[in-house]
């Protein structure tokens, strides 16, 4: 099992979704985004707090999600 270093989940900040590094953006936004045929350099000019590790990291973590009941992720220090 992958260690998701740059999805977090803080149930005091966007309802305890998945988001990228404790930013504020749930990874299902930067999903739909690639879903609606956005490219990485376009995501990126739009959320310029994001990396490209980050937008991988995102699809990596959908994959295992598809896969798997129970993901783990760090937990807020």
């Amino acid at each position: 099992m992958k260690n998701f270093e740059r999805i977090t989940v803080d149930p005091a900040q966007t309802g305890g979704v998945p988001c990228v590094r404790g930013l504020r953006i749930p990874v299902a936004t930067v999903l739909r985004l690639l879903a609606a045929g956005l490219t990485e350099q376009e995501i990126l000019t739009d959320y310029p707090d994001l990396e490209r590790e980050d937008i991988r990291e995102c699809l990596e973590f959908a994959a295992a999600a598809a896969m798997e009941r129970e993901l783990l992720l760090p937990q807020p220090a």
